[in-house]
């Protein structure tokens, strides 16, 4: 069994979605295109998928528009933190804010926000949907008026992704699957539908664009800036988007259909800052010991990950501690701590089961990878150095009783650790590129027979 913070679901269905790109909000990352004339300033709809990094830490915009007069969606750093704003300002500003807050960095969000403001019912001429249901509870709710024309949608100006175009809302988190339908105002089954388990999954969007609309895929294909780079507009309109601060490394395979684990902002400590989707930690020790665990965890089954150690700091823990008991991430030392249930490898060289230290392998250091073999099943942990299992492939015996996260650590020292995670979708380069049997994942070492990475199709199928 495995079960995934916040209780985020594998989203399987007829239509797959094979990409989404990472927005690293340190980076300034966005996408951007400059209109032509509109099919309409009035009628319009956008949809996307959306799974958040860091939460309420500024306002994060996922789609904006216009200069002086601009048309903002994002994520509030405000009243309410964390919920949705669509905000119109052109000196007589609107707002809509949900009473709804998006706190769960762990699933993926079909957001739908669509206008029609020729409608005579003022509550229609703005509709948000969230999963296929529409939001009827709003913090605030100022509709714009019946026939506004939206000031940014005109020809010469421009239209943008991950980021206001003219201020600093940058997204951090992933988007995929990405829609805007210029001259229509739709409903979720344009996009959507509801399974057999009562779950809200994608289908293949079929119907026109209009001449401002576009569809991400967020796939490299080539070295086009265009046609074939990260911002290609595949709706066959080619309104393709300019790229600033996003590369190759940021697209990953981390998608609704098939959800990876990251790095949990709801169970670090205070002094972990996490980037890159959540992909990398860095911890500041102050003489403490202070951690951060893995979004998903697991029961049963045999799991595979990877983590790159990206500090010269001599404080790094990497290994699986109990989901089960009261263990804070902000006080305990799993070197030193029998209290927990845990089983980790430091980088001195020596392996430490519920806080009691054996000699087990080498010492590593900046830019070593420590793979983590996991089998729950068989009770044993193996770890690996740069693709060489240490302690001639001996397994480490290990009793495990319940739920178990990924987690890494810096255990002491004043100084910073920093951890570049890989579930299988790494927020670094990778020099070789290895798949799981079931074809899941980007490692930089082969994955061991019957290992598997930390997704939602492997965890429905083997977890």
């Amino acid at each position: 069994m495995a079960f995934l913070i916040g209780g985020a679901n594998s989203l399987t269905g007829g239509y797959e979605i094979d990409n989404s790109l990472r927005f690293n909000k340190g980076d300034s990352p966005k996408l951007n295109f400059t209109q032509g004339t509109p099919t309409s300033r009035r009628t319009w709809t956008y949809s996307t998928w959306v799974k958040r990094g860091n939460l309420a830490d500024q306002s994060e915009s996922i789609l904006s528009w216009g200069d002086e007069d601009f048309f903002d969606i994002r994520f509030q750093d405000g009243t309410p933190d964390d919920g949705l704003l669509v905000y119109i300002s052109d000196g007589d500003s609107k707002t809509l804010a949900t009473n709804r807050l998006f706190r769960d960095p762990a699933t993926w969000y079909h957001i739908i926000v669509a206008s029609d403001t020729t409608d005579g019912t003022a509550g229609d001429r703005t509709r948000i949907y969230v999963n296929g249901v529409e939001e009827t509870s709003f913090a605030t709710e100022a509709q714009p008026d019946q026939n506004y024309d939206y000031r940014g949608l005109v020809s010469g100006d421009t239209i943008c992704i991950g980021n206001r175009y003219t201020g600093s809302h940058y997204l951090d988190g992933y988007l995929a699957d990405t829609h805007f339908i210029d001259g229509q105002q739709l409903t979720p089954s344009s996009f959507g539908e509801t399974n057999d388990n009562g779950v809200w999954i994608p289908i293949k969007y079929s119907g026109t664009y209009g001449t401002n609309g576009f569809k991400l895929e967020y796939k490299q294909t080539g070295t086009d800036a265009d046609a074939s780079g990260l911002g290609a507009d595949t709706s066959g309109n080619d309104n393709h988007m300019t790229v600033t601060n996003l590369t190759a490394t940021d697209v990953t395979t981390d998608t609704p259909t098939n959800n990876f684990a990251t790095l949990n902002p709801l169970n670090k400590a205070s002094n972990v800052t996490l980037s890159e989707g959540n992909c990398k930690a860095a911890i500041a020790g102050s003489g403490q010991s202070r951690a951060v665990t893995s979004s998903i965890a697991v029961s049963s089954g045999k799991w595979y990950w990877e983590t790159k150690y990206t500090t010269d700091v001599d404080a790094g823990f990497v290994g699986v501690i109990t989901a089960d008991g009261g263990w804070n991430p902000s006080d305990s030392d799993l070197a030193n701590n029998g209290s927990d249930d845990n089983v980790g490898y430091i980088n001195g060289g020596n392996k430490y089961i519920n806080g009691s230290a054996t000699s087990y392998g080498d010492s590593w250091a900046n830019n070593d990878t420590i793979s983590v073999l996991l089998n729950i099943d068989d009770d044993e942990v193996i770890f690996y150095k740069n693709g060489t299992a240490q302690n001639s492939g001996t397994a480490i015996s290990k009793t495990f009783s319940g739920f178990y996260y990924a987690v890494v650590q810096h255990t002491s020292g004043s100084g910073t650790s920093n951890f570049s995670m890989n579930f299988g979708n790494p927020p670094h380069a990778i020099s070789s590129g290895n798949a799981d049997a079931n074809g899941y994942g980007n490692f930089e070492y082969a994955v061991p027979s019957g290992y598997f990475a930390l997704c939602t199709k492997n965890l429905a199928e083997y977890g």
